[in-house]
């Protein structure tokens, strides 16, 4: 986990996220204390835990976006889900114990990643021997036969030679053409089952597959293939031979228990109070069933027993028609933190179309220049996009910086289609053509409402 200070989070954050500060620090915060906890001596680091946040704000001003720049920054297991995916334990739907096992299986990907890194060279040495066994044979002396000893060496050391002579022209690249046969072991397919058990359906579908792929032995036919395709092959191969998977499986749980993060967006989809006398499957028992994973418990996966004590959660939500308070008071508790996020206005707007290292203007001016296009935007332009968005959200329902997308869109509409035909290769978008483009739209209400 890389050591980033808390200002170089933020500032990392604010090349993609306009304004939001106090979100950005309490994440900021919470990513540098994981950091600060491996420091601690042995005795007290077990009795730290993180400090989990939930953070407020309606749809569209970047609870979702900081995540997924933190997933990239962390460089520690991150994963991401919807709380509105899951039901209670015993109805049909996917349990909360599910969202470790994803983030173990993350974990298995990320170390093997970087293992795969560590022995590609040795990978590649072997991967080139195996080619130039397959581009020429060893000499070898027949079973059973008195063999001459002198004229066997002779010939093992003329191969020698013509050995590596193949081996520059191999790394030249002189041998592309030249096809090889090569033997490939292929696992045969199972059929897709799937059991509804206390361990959940995904466990058990992955227990299935793996015990069926034990029973069944691997069938192995031979390719005929380029020298280049061959050599790729042959390099996957041996580098998950040189793979250690008893240390990848030790250090991606490691990874988990100790810095893994799970972002649980859509928190307030699950906020309802129950009503009436049925159980709400997807509200109040997920709750309950989050409650001991997000304080602290041991989740069963394929990979053997994951704790989940020192997991940050991080949980945001729009909270339009639920609050916070709506959330079981056990749940409550468990996230200590509580970010408020402040909704948009014009000049927010306006940054956010021109500020980003991905804002949307630069977007379109790159999709247009692949096709000869040069736009470029003036100052009344951008702000006039900026006024439109910001009238429409009042007007209607309030979607913050996605409005601007709906808005981009009608802009750039007619453009977009006739941009391979145009003859005039230089388009400036001011504010009077943004007007003349959206006014009408903006005018009859009853059409906005399906166009913006």
């Amino acid at each position: 986990m890389k050591s980033f200070t808390p200002r170089e989070i933020v500032s990392e954050l604010d090349k993609y996220i306009i304004g939001q500060r106090q979100a950005k620090r309490a994440v900021a915060i919470a990513l540098r204390n994981r950091w600060r906890r491996q420091q601690v001596r042995p005795e007290l680091r077990d009795e730290i835990s993180p400090k989990n946040i939930i953070m407020i704000g309606p749809t569209g001003v970047g609870k979702t976006e900081i995540s997924r720049r933190l997933a990239k920054l962390a460089e520690a297991p991150f994963i991401k889900v919807e709380a509105s995916k899951f039901t209670e334990v015993g109805y049909v739907g996917r349990d909360v114990e599910s969202i470790i096992r994803d983030l173990a299986e993350l974990s298995i990907k990320m170390v093997k990643d970087e293992e795969r890194v560590g022995v590609r060279l040795k990978a590649r040495d072997s991967a080139e021997e195996r080619l130039l066994d397959c581009l020429l044979p060893p000499v070898t002396s027949p079973p059973f036969q008195a063999v001459d000893q002198d004229r066997l060496a002779k010939e093992r050391e003329l191969q020698k030679s013509t050995r590596d002579k193949l081996r520059a022209l191999l790394r030249e690249g002189k041998l592309d053409d030249r096809t090889v046969e090569i033997e490939t072991s292929e696992q045969q397919k199972m059929p897709s089952i799937e059991i509804l058990s206390s361990q959940g359906v995904e466990e058990m579908d992955m227990n299935l597959k793996d015990m069926f792929s034990n029973l069944f032995p691997k069938k192995t036919r031979k390719r005929k293939v380029k020298v280049p395709e061959a050599f790729e092959f042959l390099t996957q191969e041996e580098t998950q031979r040189l793979i250690d998977m008893e240390k990848v499986v030790k250090e991606a749980v490691e990874r988990v228990e100790q810095s893994g993060i799970v972002f649980i967006d859509e928190i307030d989809k699950i906020a309802g109070r129950q009503t009436g006398q049925t159980p709400d499957i997807s509200r109040e028992g997920v709750q309950r069933d989050l409650l001991p994973i997000v304080e602290g418990s041991t989740v069963n996966t394929k990979y053997g027993m994951v704790k989940t004590d020192h997991i940050l959660f991080i949980a945001s939500g729009a909270f339009h028609v639920s609050k916070p308070s709506d959330l079981i008071p056990e749940f409550q508790g468990r996230f200590p933190i509580r970010v408020e996020l402040d909704p948009l206005g014009e000049d927010d707007f306006i940054r956010i179309l021109t500020e980003p290292e991905n804002a949307l203007l630069k977007q379109y001016k790159a999709l247009l220049e692949t096709e000869g296009v040069e736009v470029t935007y003036t100052d009344d332009g951008v702000r006039e996009i900026a006024s439109m968005a910001t009238i429409v959200n009042e007007r209607m329902e309030n979607i913050g910086a996605r409005r601007l997308h709906t808005v981009m869109e009608r802009v750039f509409d007619e453009i977009s289609f006739d941009a391979p035909d145009m003859r005039d290769k230089k388009l400036v978008i001011d504010g009077e053509y943004v007007r003349k483009r959206l006014s009408e739209v903006i005018k009859d209400e009853d059409l906005s409402r399906y166009i913006l």
